[in-house]
């Protein structure tokens, strides 16, 4: 049985500052790698997965059954004002 496995692999420029691109770069070399370009693959996997999960809670939350006061509605707006504020600080 023989198995034909094609990969599409595009090439694209990233602009990176010279310290993340440092610290990338011994982290590939900690793991025998010669780039970084798996570590940025992987990580971008992972930040699309976490976000499609966070969409995914949402939607959730947003059909659940039930209501919130007016308190706990306030409540849960301040902390979304506060996890707003540090998220890509």
């Amino acid at each position: 049985m023989h198995m034909h496995v094609i990969l599409k692999i595009m090439r694209t420029t990233i602009e990176l500052p010279d310290e993340l691109r440092a610290k990338l770069l011994a982290m590939a070399a900690r793991r025998g790698e010669k780039g970084f370009s798996v570590l940025v693959e992987e990580a971008v996997e992972r930040y699309l997965d976490e976000d499609e999960r966070r969409r995914e809670l949402v939607r959730l939350a947003r059909t659940s059954i039930g209501g919130l006061s007016d308190e706990e509605g306030e409540e849960l707006r301040e902390s979304v004002r506060k996890a707003r504020s540090v998220w890509r600080s």
